[in-house]
Order: C-alpha cells, then sequence, then structure tokens
C-alpha cells in the first residue's frame, strides 16, 4: 500500500464526518481531530516514504568500490629486477671488441666480460657496489674472467653521462681508469664539469693535466665509437653485458647477453656455464 493511499483514505474519514451544525464540545474536538489527522497523514508519509527509499536501495544492486588508483610510476629507475634470471645465449658470430687499458684481470682468462654502462645510470651503479664485488672476487682475482669496461650513455636522459666517460678514459691517460670509475658511480649527483675536477683532484690525478684533456674533447670520438658499437648489437639500455670467450687481438666472441642490473647469481651460472665448457 502507498502512502498516497493510506492518506487519502484518512482524509476520506475525515470528510465523512457529519457536517450539521457543531456543539460546543464538538467545536472544541473537531479542530483536535484534524490536528490528529494532520499528524496521522505526516507519519504515514514519513513511513511509507521510508519504506520506498529501503525497497529501493536494496533492490538496486550494491555500488562496487572504486578501484585503488595506481601509484605514480617516475621512471625505470624503479622498476624491480626478478631475483633470478638466465643469461640469454648471444646472437651467432656476435663478436665484440674491448680495449685493454680499460679492462682488468688477467690477459690469459678463458672468459671475457665485456660491460656497457653510463655513468649516470642508476642501475649501473647499483651493479657496480653489489654485483661487481662478487665477481672480482670470485672470477677476476683467481685469473678465470677478465672484466672490460665500454662507454653507452643514454644521453637523452642522462645529460652529464657523456662528459663523464670522457673523464674516466682522461684519468685513463694517468693510469687511474678504474678509480675514477669508482669514483663517478659513487657520485652520480655529482658530474658536472666542476664536480668532475674535484673527484679528479680526489683520486690524485693532476689535475690541469686532466683539465685539459676533459676540455679538449680528446674522447669524445671514442666514447661515440662504443656508443655504435652498442648499437650494432642492439642495446637498448644499460647495463648491458656480453660474456664469451676471447678471440684473439682484445676480442671476444660472445656467448651470453646479460641486459640489466641482475644478481651475481645470473652472472654467476653464465660464467660458470662458459667455464665448464672449456674444460
Amino acid at each position: 500500500m502507498s502512502f498516497l493511499t493510506e492518506a487519502g483514505r484518512v482524509t476520506r474519514i475525515a470528510c465523512t464526518m457529519k457536517t450539521a451544525k457543531p456543539s460546543s464540545r464538538e467545536q472544541f474536538v473537531g479542530p483536535l481531530v484534524l490536528v490528529v489527522v494532520g499528524v496521522v497523514i505526516v507519519g504515514l508519509i514519513g513511513y511509507f516514504g521510508r519504506s520506498a527509499r529501503k525497497d529501493t536501495s536494496s533492490a538496486a544492486p550494491p555500488t562496487p568500490a572504486s578501484a585503488p588508483s595506481p601509484a605514480p610510476q617516475s621512471d625505470a629507475q624503479n622498476r624491480t629486477l626478478p631475483a633470478r634470471y638466465r643469461a640469454a645465449d648471444a646472437p651467432p658470430n656476435m663478436v665484440l671488441a674491448f680495449d685493454p687499458l680499460y679492462a682488468k684481470g688477467d690477459k690469459k682468462a678463458p672468459v671475457v666480460l665485456v660491460e656497457f654502462s653510463d655513468y649516470q645510470c642508476p642501475f649501473c651503479a647499483r651493479h657496480v657496489r653489489e654485483t661487481v664485488p662478487q665477481i672480482e672476487r670470485e672470477y677476476v682475482q683467481t685469473g678465470k674472467l677478465r672484466y672490460a669496461f665500454r662507454n653507452y650513455p643514454l644521453e637523452a636522459i642522462h645529460p652529464q653521462a657523456f662528459k663523464a666517460a670522457e673523464a674516466s678514459l682522461c684519468a685513463g691517460e694517468q693510469g687511474k681508469f678504474w678509480q675514477m670509475h669508482d669514483q663517478l658511480f659513487a657520485n652520480q649527483r655529482a658530474l658536472r664539469p666542476e664536480d668532475l675536477h674535484r673527484h679528479a683532484q680526489t683520486i690524485g690525478l693532476n689535475v690541469a693535466r686532466f683539465r685539459q684533456c676533459l676540455e679538449s674533447g680528446k674522447y669524445a670520438g671514442k666514447v661515440r665509437q662504443d656508443q655504435s658499437d652498442g648499437q650494432k648489437v642492439g642495446i637498448r639500455g644499460t647495463p648491458y653485458f656480453a660474456i664469451g670467450y676471447p678471440d684473439g687481438n682484445d676480442r671476444v666472441k660472445v656467448a651470453k647477453i646479460i641486459s640489466g642490473a641482475y644478481p651475481f647469481q645470473s652472472f654467476k651460472e653464465a660464467i660458470d656455464s662458459l667455464l665448464s665448457s672449456r674444460k
């Protein structure tokens, strides 16, 4: 029953009351009855109105809660790499050259690793900080691996990386390439020209000689060559690692590829597999 129907019924009851001339008692009771009727009508309207809303809300399907908005992603620096990653097989006949001036380890080591890296890349710094020490202890220092470095500055997103790469090569002129390498990765937020001069002083370089080398752009062409060679083998990001066997004349015949700053275990599996095949 709707509240309009019930209200109408009560109204009709009131309207059918006798219309004869009221007595004094009726003059008092009549208005009281009308007040009571009014109260009843208002109460019925409120009651049936609430019932109608309740019925409507129960009949309608519940509104699903809004899905939480995904957390904003800043950039690739926030990606989390899987804990386990197997090195990929290199394309057939893939050969890479490296400069012995920027390589460490026994020249007769049976396996060579060539890293392409960017001094402003946080993943590259993480690799240097967390993984390189383990690789050096287990493979470089034991004569099993030769570790070579090549530059691959991603200039579009790391505008200071190219000049930092030149700085490392200028430090190499004074026999301190690896010291500058470590200094730059440990200070990625301080790679402006004035910072590079300060780093040169920190690691004990002849600063005047270093400054002249850096300002002349002497090694810019070499950095460009590293970039070009990296593009030819399909590098799209840093760090990138090519692992294989020495092929004479400071070249490596690449067998395995690791693209990304993966944990030591990934490198261990790749290197061990190549060492085993040489036994």
